[in-house]
């Protein structure tokens, strides 16, 4: 018993007729596939139904778990009040579940439910479901702004409570695909639309779950998708197992993607532990000795606690790597730690406040992990997922215009008396000089009608 069956569904109200009114019939491919899924879950008569929901109640840095003892809903929204839906949650698999993630501190649990009625990312699904099975008590789950790799380590724990409980669970994921594929759709037309659905549902095909932790954030800001996160969810609950997939169905005719798949589990693989391969990915990188020093002291902040001292807790085969101006010179220092390309913390120095570099980096990657107010503190189990960039800064020097700036060489301090702001060079998204200083500037706290002077400086960047 546990995890029996996945299913990738969308979620378009239209395809209720009493929504549709009509408009349901454009999208018929698409219904039939969900008639299937339907059949598929009443077949299995599944004990949980764990439903992913972009719509749920979502946070940046927490995935929701729907608590109490149910919720109920309707398609009111969409003038189709008569639809309507009244679910019972299952409380102990939310209980257990939540303990595990507790224990481990992973920032997922009960807390903050914002909306209590069921979203129509949730009913959707459900009204297939309800159409054929009536049994089954469901979790409902939201999405976050946190990493790929996050989504999918909640699937692993989701995975692992069904195991516990001897509950035989199916996974909804609910998600359209690109809502950028048409002119005339609602949102327009982006060529990464088309991409994004080609590559989405390419490793669906293929059970190409790696794949999917690995899709690049720009391309999916770009395809405007909705179902991503969901899906790297539901892949996490096959860690370690052979899948096989079937493809129902993929409309793309109202300028929106729907896709329709289901994951049956095989037997146990230890080549799909998908988490383990991205942590082997980074881990086996090329790294500077600057980026070896803030990785070891970041691996041991987080572990223990403990800032290392500089040089007696650093080993001596890293001491050996260090340049001789690690400990000769004195000098700025950024550290900044990504997670599945995704910024985790960043945190500075513009001058030197460290006897020398190395503590310098040393002090500024502790920060990084732990005092960058943007961000919780780094966990445990997110370090073998860290990719690490230091920047050695150069002195500034006073410029007279944005004139003598260039984004990709150049970072910029904007100063206005006590007030600063700075910028690092070559940074993804910023692209023009006016982009790098208004930056800045509003990092400072310094608006533009302000008396504020330039200063440029160059950097090196150590990965």
């Amino acid at each position: 018993m546990g995890i029996i069956a996945a299913y990738m569904v969308p979620h378009p109200p239209l395809i209720i007729p009493a929504v549709g009114k009509g408009g349901e019939k454009e999208i018929v491919e698409t219904t039939n596939a969900y008639d299937r899924v339907g059949q598929e879950i009443a077949k299995t008569a599944p004990d949980t139904i764990v439903i992913l929901s972009p719509h749920s109640v979502m946070y940046g840095d927490y995935f929701h778990i729907s608590p109490g003892e149910g919720a109920t809903g309707n398609f009111g929204r969409f003038g189709a009040p008569q639809e309507s839906f009244s679910e019972t949650y299952d409380t102990e698999f939310v209980s257990l579940l939540h303990g595990l993630l507790a224990c481990d501190g992973f920032p997922a649990g009960t807390l903050g439910e914002r909306e209590k009625e069921l979203d129509h990312g949730t009913m959707v699904p459900l009204y297939f479901i309800r159409k054929y099975y009536k049994g089954g008590k469901i979790v409902r789950i939201g999405l976050s702004g946190l990493p790929l790799s996050d989504h999918y380590k909640l699937g692993t724990y989701i995975k692992e409570t069904a195991e516990n409980l001897e509950r035989n669970t199916v996974i909804v994921a609910s998600g359209d695909l690109s809502h950028k594929l048409k002119d005339y759709g609602p949102y327009g037309f982006d060529p990464a639309g088309p991409v994004y659905d080609e590559k989405i549902m390419e490793a669906a095909a293929k059970s190409d779950f790696g794949g999917m932790l690995e899709f690049d954030g720009s391309l999916l800001d770009k395809a405007a998708e909705c179902g991503h996160r969901s899906f790297c969810i539901m892949a996490g609950t096959f860690d370690g197992l052979d899948v096989k997939s079937e493809v129902l169905s993929h409309q793309d005719v109202t300028g929106v993607g729907y896709g329709i798949c289901i994951f049956r589990p095989g037997g146990k693989n230890g080549q799909r532990c998908f988490l383990k391969a991205l942590a082997d990915k980074v881990s086996s990188a090329d790294a500077s000795a600057y980026v070896k020093l803030a990785r070891a002291t970041i691996e041991r902040f987080v572990r223990t606690g403990k800032t290392p001292r500089f040089p007696e807790d650093i080993p001596e085969i890293l001491k050996n790597e260090l340049p001789p101006e690690a400990v000769s010179s004195r000098a700025g220092a950024f550290v900044s730690v990504h997670k599945n390309g995704m910024l985790r913390g960043c945190i500075g120095t513009i001058a030197p406040v460290q006897e020398c570099i190395a503590e310098e980096i040393i002090s500024n990657a502790v920060s990084a992990v732990s005092r960058d107010p943007r961000f919780d503190k780094v966990r445990e189990d997110e370090l073998d997922l860290l990719e690490i960039n230091v920047d050695i800064l150069g002195e500034p020097e006073d410029i007279d215009g944005p004139d003598k700036l260039d984004v990709k060489r150049y970072g910029v301090i904007v100063t206005c008396g006590y007030k600063r702001g700075l910028l690092l060079p070559d940074l993804e998204g910023v692209d023009t000089v006016e982009d790098q200083i208004d930056i800045a500037r509003r990092k400072g706290g310094i608006s533009p009608e302000d008396n504020y002077s330039l200063q440029r400086f160059e950097v090196v960047r150590y990965k």
